[in-house]
C-alpha cells in the first residue's frame, strides 16, 4: 500500500499547476467545501481513479472507504437520484425505489447534464446541473458508517476529499437509508 503523501497533492501538481488551474469541476467542489467550512481541502491524485477500486488502490485504503456516487434517472419526472454508497457494495434498485419511485439507468450524457460532473468524478456536492435542472435527489447508504474515514470524488477522476460519514451527511443534508444489496 502506498502512503497518502505519496499519491495526493493538494497544492502544486506536475508542472507547477495550482488548485486554481485545476479543472472546473474540481474547483467547484473545492469552493463548496470551503463554503461549508470543511476542514479537508480536496486532493489531486497523481493517477486518475475512475472506479472505486482505482481510488482505493491509489489512496491505500479499503474499497469500502470509497464513497462512490451512483446516479439514476427517476422515470416519473426525469429527476436525477444520486446514491452515495460504499465502494464495496452494490446499490439495490428495489430498495431505492421505495424512496424514489420507478428508476431508470443514467448514461454519461445524463450524468454530466444533471450533476455537472463526468462519470468517475461525480462529487456529492458542488453540482452544476445544465438547462435549469435542479440538483440531484441525494441519499447516503448507511454502510458508509462502518468506517471512521471515507473518501469521495471531488469533481474529476483525479480529485478526492476525505471526511467522516457524519461530515458527509452534514455537508450534503442527505438522509441515511439502507439501499445496498446484502
Amino acid at each position: 500500500m502506498q502512503s497518502e503523501d505519496a499519491v495526493q497533492n493538494p497544492a502544486p501538481a506536475a508542472g507547477g499547476e495550482r488548485a486554481a488551474e485545476r479543472p472546473e469541476g474540481f474547483q467547484r467542489v473545492a469552493a463548496a467545501l470551503a463554503a461549508k467550512s470543511h476542514p479537508q481541502a480536496p486532493l489531486w491524485l497523481d493517477v486518475a481513479a475512475r472506479t472505486s477500486q482505482e481510488a482505493a488502490d491509489a489512496l491505500g485504503v479499503s474499497l469500502g472507504q470509497i464513497a462512490k456516487s451512483v446516479v439514476f434517472r427517476r422515470k416519473t419526472d426525469e429527476q436525477a437520484v444520486l446514491v452515495i454508497a460504499s465502494g464495496d457494495k452494490r446499490v439495490d434498485e428495489k430498495k431505492l425505489k421505495e424512496h424514489t419511485g420507478p428508476l431508470g439507468r443514467a448514461d454519461a450524457d445524463y450524468v454530466k447534464a444533471r450533476t455537472g460532473f463526468s462519470i468517475g468524478g461525480v462529487s456529492p456536492l458542488g453540482f452544476a446541473p445544465a438547462d435549469g435542472a435542479g440538483p440531484p435527489l441525494l441519499f447516503i447508504d448507511r454502510e458508509l458508517f462502518r468506517f471512521d474515514l471515507i473518501w469521495a470524488a471531488s469533481g474529476h477522476p483525479n480529485g478526492v476529499f476525505k471526511m467522516t460519514p457524519e461530515e458527509l451527511q452534514t455537508l450534503t443534508g442527505a438522509p441515511v437509508i439502507d439501499v445496498v444489496q446484502v
